[in-house]
């Protein structure tokens, strides 16, 4: 049984190029690649080797125990977008760990507060690192004050001298929305919320970065991720001395016209009205053919995220669906004969159950179902079509 993704070689890679490309020029520096997780449903080995081919000189990943299994297949910087946290007892015996490898000197923290820099600042060898700040997301980073005062600190400002640390950037996470809370006090409409977000503190982060002087002062450099690139091209012409790098991820991998998902049919039962089947022994539509599909619960179908509900229309479409799982019924991600269908009930941990009512062709042992999935809570059998 196989629950598999294939993708269009030639037209996927020929979309990374011109997404590489769009944000080279709208930033006027290469792109991050962002690999983390489970590699977008692809896998980090194959974005791994994707970032290569790109020329790629630093990736991203999403936590300190990524890092092993990406190193291994590149040369480039890692930048570990989870933020160290000393107090965290596993990750910091993960860092440990980490500092023992031939590849950790290529390795850049993310730091969020005056303790874990502090932690390091103490700390012997050299250790790269960038600076996140708070932005409107309110999820990890120091705001303004934090970030002046511990770059003050006699004790960071020693390491830095000394080498232990190596200030690499600034670090900014921004919302997928647009901030609400962002505001033009100048009123000078300078582009999007989010350009003048980034705009402030890359004005903020260039004016300290300026008075530093020596071989390890902080680099001038700001790391952002969500912005278009329009929105990158207006901070680049706003803040012209400060290098911006864009981290990009779902954009850069996830065109999903070259993507396609899909189960394998592997068993196939007409059935007469009223047949139990089952865990639940539910009953289907009269004289309908339940169909066995390869994938489940372990490769991530059925596993929703909540929906931000923003709209009404969004509101109604969650309401709908919150009555359709109460009565039991539930739409599968799986597509045959151009509609999507039912589940007979809830997905095994390998395979789902899906009911095709009378009148429709039914699929052999062997066909291909499509489905439509979330790629980032995605585990594939197999991924095809690339070399």
């Amino acid at each position: 049984m196989a629950f598999a993704v294939t993708i269009d070689a030639a037209r996927w890679r020929d979309h990374q190029d011109a997404v590489c490309d769009a944000v080279r020029r709208a930033a006027q520096a290469p792109l991050v690649p962002v690999i983390k997780g489970n590699g977008y449903g692809l896998g980090q080995r194959l974005l791994a080797d994707e970032a290569i081919r790109l020329a790629a000189d630093t990736v991203a990943v999403g936590t300190v125990f990524e890092v092993a299994d990406v190193a291994e297949y590149g040369t480039f910087d890692i930048i570990v977008l989870e933020p160290f946290e000393p107090r965290d007892a596993y990750a910091a015996d993960e860092w440990w760990r980490l500092g023992q490898q031939l590849h950790a000197g290529r390795v850049i923290r993310t730091i969020a507060s005056k303790e874990a820099l502090l932690s390091l600042a103490a700390g012997h060898g050299s250790v790269r690192v960038v600076l996140e700040a708070q932005t409107s997301m309110h999820r990890f980073g120091m705001d303004e004050a934090e970030l002046l005062r511990i770059l003050g600190d006699p004790r960071v400002r020693e390491a830095l001298a000394r080498g232990r640390i190596l200030v690499e950037g600034l670090a900014l996470h921004l919302p997928l929305a647009q901030p609400a809370d962002e505001d033009d006090p100048r009123r000078v409409a300078l582009g999007t919320a989010k350009v003048r977000e980034v705009v402030r503190w890359a004005g903020l982060w260039a004016a300290e970065t300026d008075v530093w002087s020596g071989h390890n002062s902080p680099e001038c450099r700001v790391w952002v991720s969500h912005l278009d690139d329009a929105e990158l091209a207006s901070v680049t012409s706003s803040v012209p001395d400060v290098v911006l790098r864009a981290r990009v991820g779902t954009r850069l991998w996830l065109d999903r016209s070259t993507l396609r998902a899909a189960g394998t049919v592997l068993a196939v039962h007409p059935l007469p009205a009223g047949t139990h089947v089952g865990y639940r022994q539910r009953t289907g539509p009269k004289d309908g053919t339940l169909v066995v599909v390869s994938g489940g619960t372990s490769h991530g179908i059925g596993l929703t995220a909540p929906t931000p509900a923003s709209s009404v229309r969004q509101r109604v479409v969650t309401a709908g669906t919150g009555a359709l799982d109460a009565a039991g019924r539930a739409l599968s991600p799986f597509t045959w004969q151009g509609r999507q269908r039912w589940f007979a009930e809830p997905p095994h941990q390998h395979v789902s159950m899906i009911w095709l009512p009378a009148g429709v062709m039914v699929p052999a042992v062997g066909d291909r179902l499509t489905a439509e999935v979330r790629y980032t809570t995605s585990r594939f059998d197999a991924v095809l079509g690339v070399d």
